[in-house]
C-alpha cells in the first residue's frame, strides 16, 4: 500500500541537501509524538483543526519543523500538485542539520534509484516498469496463494483454541502471499516474514534485517534472470527499457515492504472492528454487515497509514494561509483529512457514509504517487480472502481480553494492533478429520 520505508539503504552523507534555509516553526508546532496518537488519534486531529486549522505546523523528534496537511481539500490539492509539491526528499531544507542516526530517517528516505525514491520522469520510468508487471498477476492465483497460505497458518494455532491473530495470522500471511507472487520458493518466504517483521519494529536487528531483505532480493534477481517464470520480478526483467540490478532490487524491496505491515494492519484493524464494533459483529457469523464493508470503515476510520512522508515545497508559496518555504516538508495526514468535517457533511448529504461503502477515502493516497491501482487490488485480495478463511475456519471467534486492554502501536505514522488474543473452539487441521 503506502509504507515503503523498510527498503531504505544506510543513509549517505554524501547526498546532496535541497536549497533553501532551514526554519523552525514557533512554540506554537504540535509535537508528532505522545500517547495520543495511540490512544485517540481523531480527538487529537479535531484539536488540531480547532487550533490551527487544515494546515498545522509541527515538530519532529530532533525538533525539525513541519507541516502536517489534515485538511481533506487541501490534502486533494497537495497530492494534485506533483510540480509545486514534488514527491523529492532532495529537496528538503533541513538536511544539513540530520544527523546520520536521525530515527525517522528510514520513513523519510534519501534520494535512490527506487519507484518510491524518485520524483517526475524518473519516477514515471519506475511507475511504467512495475504497475504492468503488477497488473498481469492472476486475481485467481492470489487468492489461490492466500487461502492456501491462510489455511496453513490456522492450523499451526487451530487444535488449540487461542492464538494472536496479529503475531499469529495477520502479520505473516500478506508476506508470504507478497514472497509468492514476486517469485521466492515458500522456503524463503518464511525468512523474508521475519526480515520484515524486524524492520518494522525498529530496533537493534533492523540493520542486519535490511542488509538481509537487500541480499535476498538480489539471489532472486539473478534467479530469475537465469530462469525466468510467471512471476513479478521476471515481469520486471522482461520489460523493454533497461534497468540496473541496484534498481530493480530496490523496487522490489519497495513493493514487497509497501505491502507487508499496511496490509497486516489493514487484517488486523478490520479484525479487531468485527470483534468489537456491535455493528459490524454479525460479520462473523455472516450477517447483514460484510467483510468488505468492515474493511472499508476501516480504511476511512483507521487506516493503516495514518500520516505518510511526504510532499517537498518546490518554491515559496501559500497553503490554506500558511507561508511554505521552498524545501519545507508536507506530511500528509491521511487518517485526519478523512475524518475532515467538510468530506464527512459532504458524504452524509449524499446520503452514504464511509460504512455504507464510499471509497472517497485518501487511505491510499491520492495523484500521481499514491499506492498504484494493482498493488491496491493485491492488497484488498490478500487482506479480505484471509479474513473470509479465517472466519470460515473459526466461525466463533471471540477477545480474549478487555477491549480497551488492546494496545496500538506506538507510532503517529502507522495505526496497527501490537497483538489481537482470541479464543475459539478447537478445530482440526486442514485435512485432519480425526
Amino acid at each position: 500500500m503506502t509504507r515503503l520505508s523498510s527498503a531504505v539503504p544506510a543513509p549517505d552523507p554524501k547526498t546532496p541537501t535541497g536549497g533553501g534555509c532551514p526554519v523552525r516553526h514557533s512554540s506554537a508546532a504540535v509535537p508528532l509524538s505522545g500517547p495520543e496518537f495511540h490512544t485517540e488519534p481523531q480527538a487529537l486531529y479535531r484539536a488540531m483543526r480547532r487550533d490551527h486549522g487544515p494546515v498545522v505546523p509541527v515538530e519532529l523528534p530532533g525538533g525539525f519543523p513541519a507541516w502536517l496537511v489534515i485538511g481533506y481539500r487541501e490534502l486533494h490539492q497537495v497530492t494534485s500538485d506533483g510540480e509545486l509539491f514534488p514527491r523529492d526528499v532532495g529537496l528538503w531544507n533541513q538536511w544539513e542539520s540530520i544527523p546520520e542516526d536521525w530515527p525517522l530517517l528510514p520513513m523519510v528516505g534519501r534520494p535512490m534509484p527506487s519507484i518510491y525514491f524518485t520524483a517526475g520522469a524518473e519516477h514515471r520510468r519506475h511507475a511504467d516498469m512495475v504497475g504492468p508487471a503488477l497488473e498481469c498477476t492472476d486475481p485467481f492465483e492470489i487468492r489461490r496463494h492466500c487461502e492456501e497460505l491462510a489455511d496453513r497458518l490456522i492450523d499451526d494455532v487451530c487444535t488449540r483454541g487461542t492464538a494472536d491473530l496479529v503475531a499469529e495470522f495477520a502479520e505473516p500471511l500478506p508476506v508470504l502471499v507478497l514472497a509468492r507472487l514476486v517469485g521466492f520458493p515458500d522456503a524463503e518466504g518464511t525468512d523474508i516474514a521475519e526480515v520484515l517483521k524486524d524492520l518494522a519494529d525498529g530496533g537493534p536487528e533492523a540493520q542486519s534485517a535490511h542488509a538481509r531483505f537487500g541480499e535476498h532480493m538480489q539471489r532472486l534477481v539473478a534467479a530469475k534472470r537465469a530462469v525466468p517464470g510467471d512471476d513479478v520480478t521476471s515481469r520486471m526483467l522482461a520489460y523493454h527499457e533497461p534497468f540496473t540490478d541496484e534498481e530493480y532490487v530496490l523496487d522490489l524491496m519497495a513493493i514487497t515492504a509497501a505491502g507487508h505491515l499496511t496490509t497486516a494492519d489493514w487484517v488486523s484493524n478490520s479484525l479487531r472492528l468485527m470483534l468489537t464494533d456491535d455493528l459490524f459483529a454479525d460479520s462473523l457469523a455472516g450477517g447483514r454487515h460484510s467483510v468488505a464493508e468492515a474493511m472499508n470503515e476501516v480504511l476511512w476510520e483507521e487506516s493503516p497509514t495514518q500520516i505518510l512522508a511526504g510532499r517537498w515545497a518546490a518554491r515559496d508559496t501559500r497553503l490554506a494561509g500558511r507561508d511554505i518555504r521552498a524545501g519545507d516538508m508536507l506530511l500528509l495526514g491521511l487518517g485526519a483529512a478523512n475524518s475532515d468535517p467538510h468530506v464527512r457533511q459532504r458524504i452524509a448529504t449524499e446520503g452514504t457514509s464511509g460504512q455504507g461503502g464510499n471509497s472517497a477515502h485518501l487511505a491510499f493516497s491520492h495523484g500521481e504517487y499514491r499506492c498504484p491501482f494493482p498493488a491496491q487490488e493485491i492488497a484488498e485480495t490478500i487482506a479480505r480472502t484471509g479474513i473470509e478463511v479465517l472466519l470460515d475456519r473459526l466461525p466463533d471467534l471471540a477477545l480474549a481480553v478487555p477491549a480497551e486492554t488492546l494496545v496500538r502501536r506506538q507510532s503517529a505514522f502507522l495505526r496497527g494492533m501490537t497483538s489481537l488474543p482470541v479464543r475459539f473452539t478447537p478445530v482440526p487441521m486442514t485435512g485432519d478429520f480425526s
